[in-house]
């Protein structure tokens, strides 16, 4: 099964037909991304990404784990943006069992953060990978260096070839001139994949593997996701039916999109969400601004914004069709809660009827919403999903009249800071 597309809750405010009325613009964009026509279309090597991966790759991605695995207690993944969010989101999805924990350095400069990561390196054998097209981007790069620093001071230089792996540019950057001169093993960031759309890429590949994810699994994902959302028919592609509504309901003066889950592990899918929709779509003046929420319990603290705020959102809810090993609530003789009424039902049946009753009355409150289900909650499907999101997206910047694949913007305050910091 793919991602199924609910589009209940769109009634009286988006309509089959307004989304058919689009089925040309999408059959452009599709051509325009699969042909390389389009705006941005040096970074359309995502496309076709997961049929190219080889499985040479996963082979060798998963041998390494089993070599780190035997001198390391723990991985320290550098990096930002696209270099760190895809990776968290995927270890937060999932319930890794056996691999090694990862922790985050270069996605901030908090001395609080590094300081926790730096008297880890103390007290744990640690292997560290380091992501970073050119090097120089300024979280990642000085938390490298301390980072660096730490690993020298408690290894020799023969030990560090085994624990430091650099994920950059195949020629050159800074940090491929460290990789070739220290003799850490390396792997490429291809020159047509985005930071945003590079989760399939050694970027998200190697750390995932050092983690424990079944990397197999999630390849295939991807590839089942490529195959299913390449249909140029808009009513047959429930990928390209998401963008036209955003891109419907964008028009219709729905300016905010809250991506809200009652599943938590959807946490930081969400904020990857919110990297690959704001980076992508953001420009010229124009874009839907992406939100997220967990539920239930933001239904205690934002409900209310959502039910009776502003009507300039809409929503999308991201569910799981089967959960693993499902709680059944049991049943009380005294019955003080009066909760005997799901005596017998499992835990996640109620969440779902919370999802419905949430879906029915912001509805109702006029925020249109959509639903978007996997079947469960494993590598093979979040990969599927991550696909799902990177093809809509290059549709819905296209039908929006923007290059989805540039981030103009993302320099302004790098050159005023390097300003600042007195750096070429």
């Amino acid at each position: 099964m793919g991602i199924v597309l609910n589009k209940e809750y769109l009634k009286g405010f988006v309509s089959d037909q307004q989304i058919q009325s689009l089925a040309p613009a999408v059959a452009k964009a599709h051509r325009d991304l699969h042909q390389k026509t389009g705006a941005g279309n040096d970074f359309l090597g995502w496309v076709d990404l997961p049929s190219r991966t080889p499985d040479a790759l996963v082979h060798e991605l998963t041998a390494l784990a089993g070599e780190v695995r035997q001198h390391s207690r723990a991985v320290i993944s550098i990096g930002i943006g696209g270099s760190y969010l895809g990776i968290r989101a995927t270890l937060d999805f999932l319930d890794v069992q056996g691999g090694l924990p990862v922790y985050y350095a270069g996605h901030n400069m908090s001395n609080a953060d590094m300081r926790k990561v730096l008297r880890l390196i103390e007290t744990t054998d640690v292997s560290v990978v380091v992501i970073s097209k050119s090097g120089t981007t300024t979280e990642p790069a000085l938390a490298f260096r301390l980072i660096d620093g730490a690993m020298r001071r408690k290894y020799a230089s023969g030990e560090l070839k085994k624990r430091i792996f650099c994920v950059t540019d195949e020629k050159k950057g800074a940090l491929r001139r460290i990789a070739d001169q220290e003799g850490y093993r390396s792997w490429v960031i291809p020159d047509d994949v985005g930071g945003r759309f590079s989760v399939l890429t050694p970027v998200g590949l190697v750390p995932l593997a050092l983690a424990g994810v079944n990397i197999g699994a999630f390849v295939d994902g991807f590839r089942a996701g490529e195959k299913a959302y390449a249909l140029e028919d808009l009513m047959q592609n429930p990928a390209y039916q998401y963008a036209a509504v955003r891109n419907l309901l964008y028009a219709g003066g729905k300016h905010i999109e809250m991506m809200a889950s009652f599943y938590p592990n959807f946490q930081y899918a969400m904020e990857w969400w919110k990297q690959l929709y704001g980076e992508s779509e953001g420009k010229n003046g124009k874009g839907i601004f992406p939100a997220s929420t967990v539920l239930s319990a933001d239904l205690h603290s934002m409900g209310q914004l959502m039910q009776d705020g502003m009507r300039n959102i809409f929503e999308t809810f991201l569910m799981l069709e089967q959960v693993e090993e499902p709680l059944l609530i049991p049943r009380q003789e005294a019955d003080l809660d009066k909760f005997n009424c799901v005596a017998g039902k499992s835990l996640d049946w109620v969440n779902k009827q919370a999802y419905l009753a949430t879906a029915a009355a912001h509805h109702e409150g006029g925020v249109p919403n959509l639903m978007l289900m996997l079947e469960r909650g494993d590598a093979f499907h979040l990969g599927q999903l991550y696909y799902f999101f990177e093809k809509a997206i290059g549709i819905s910047g296209y039908l929006l009249g923007v290059n989805p694949f540039d981030q103009p913007g993302v320099e302004a305050y790098k050159k005023k800071m390097f300003a600042l910091l007195g750096k070429d």
